[in-house]
């Protein structure tokens, strides 16, 4: 799976497995959360479709679930972001996305798939 998920990520760079395993840890975690998200919203609609007060006062800690899990889907996607972003910076050895110029620079020269 982990080829599929991320073959058009490197663009032909050399992409750390471990980076890789990171990221698909992440966007499993996401997937599980919005999951959640599903059925706690399924449940809202109905408790609130049902108009009985305790279904309707259950809502509330439903909903600041909701809230919380929503919080937590973005706290990854910071975290994939910000781990995305130190995997592509230019590592202690002078390599930046296994792309280095002749000279040994980096090659600032961005590359468009497709």
């Amino acid at each position: 799976m982990e080829g599929d998920l991320f073959s058009g990520l490197s663009n032909g760079n050399q992409v750390d497995g471990k980076v890789l395993q990171t990221f698909q840890k992440s966007f499993v975690q996401v997937q599980d959360i919005l999951d959640q998200n599903r059925l706690l919203i399924n449940e809202i609609n109905q408790n609130h479709e049902s108009k009985i007060p305790d279904n309707l006062t259950r809502n509330v800690g439903l909903i600041k679930e909701l809230n919380n899990n929503i919080r937590r889907v973005v706290d990854l996607y910071a975290d994939l972001s910000n781990n995305f972003t130190r995997s592509m910076e230019p590592s202690s050895e002078g390599e930046s996305s296994g792309i280095l110029k002749s000279n040994g620079k980096a090659n600032s020269k961005r590359i468009r798939s497709g």
